[in-house]
């Protein structure tokens, strides 16, 4: 195992969601040799930062001048900063933010020799009829469904044509939720956003199939996975070479049903259902179905514990940070 106790991990994105969680878990393990880089402005991310320990905060808009001279303090990257918006519509915006920016910074690392992990997204598979597991011969036929997928298949792609994506960890996370996500708004995950309306009148509202010959409504599938389990299996690609891409997810299936049933019983109610017609913006961005493969993940990973099942993590999200209104 590697010892990162004498030199720099940056996570970039570290006062979001889960950078934030990637930082406890450093820090759990003793470490605090850690470099914050994010956009703080005027939103509530510094909240998630109060209590974790690191040496500094510098400012997204800063950071390229920060490097500079930092070529040999510096041991690794978890470049998890990017817009997260699967509804931002401005491409030349997502085209610098998250695939410009990752280039430029994955070829400060890959030229210092530093260990670059970053986060891809299941949202490059698009709608998931290729399947979930990753084949990077086959890279280019992905079809993400939207442009912030797009962005980040850009830059797997990039890694990919310049020949390094072996010598990086491109980790493809699928939904994840929990704790520290307070901050974003209408994409945070639906337990934080069904949690009000499931709390004050026993309801929970979800889309309507839009393929009701594959799934029922509310019968549609994701792979959800707990926050915690995510910045875990981040941190564990510190202590290997693991190159290319990976999956990280639950690799089990949920449907919108069981999840909203896991919220009732996370609060101790007995709710109901309703079913909506899903926004005009979502409709053909939507993914029916997704469910990570990961074997190759449990390969690269010395250890590999399995995640928390959806009852168990839904159940201590909101008891233990949602109704107390508690980072982790």
């Amino acid at each position: 195992m590697k010892i990162y106790d004498d030199q720099l991990i940056v996570v970039t994105g570290g006062a979001g969601f889960i950078g934030s969680s990637v930082i406890r878990v450093l820090n759990d393990q003793g470490l605090k040799n850690i470099i914050v880089v994010d956009e703080l402005k005027r939103s509530d991310k510094w909240k998630n930062l109060v209590g974790k320990q690191f040496l500094d905060i510098v400012e997204k808009n800063e950071f390229f001048s920060w490097l500079v001279g930092k070529e040999s303090e510096i041991e690794a990257f978890i470049h998890l900063g990017a817009c997260s918006n699967t509804l931002e519509d401005n491409a030349s915006y997502l085209l610098e933010n998250n695939t410009k920016f990752s280039q430029k910074l994955a070829d400060y690392a890959l030229t210092n020799g530093q260990r670059f992990i970053y986060a891809s997204s299941a949202a490059t598979y698009g709608d998931g009829s290729q399947g979930f597991s990753v084949n990077e011969k086959e890279l280019i036929k992905l079809k993400p469904l939207n442009m912030y997928g797009y962005s980040k298949h850009l830059f797997d792609l990039w890694l990919q044509n310049a020949g390094v994506l072996d010598k990086v960890a491109g980790l493809k996370y699928f939904n994840i939720f929990g704790p520290n996500e307070w901050h974003k708004g209408r994409m945070a995950s639906v337990v934080l956003q069904m949690l009000p309306l499931a709390k004050k009148e026993g309801v929970i509202r979800l889309f309507k199939s839009s393929e009701k010959e594959k799934y029922p409504d509310g019968g549609q599938i994701r792979d959800f996975l707990y926050v915690k389990d995510a910045a875990r299996m981040t941190v564990q690609f510190l202590e290997n070479d693991a190159g290319g891409i990976f999956n990280i997810g639950s690799g089990k299936k949920t449907t919108w049903n069981e999840l909203a049933e896991s919220i009732f019983s996370a609060l101790n109610i007995k709710g109901h259902i309703e079913y909506i017609p899903m926004p005009e913006d979502l409709i053909g961005k939507y993914q029916n179905f997704t469910l990570a493969d990961m074997s190759r993940t449990k390969e690269a990973l010395s250890t590999y514990e399995e995640p928390m099942s959806i009852e168990k993590s839904v159940k201590d999200y909101i008891q233990n940070y949602l109704l107390p209104c508690k980072t982790w």
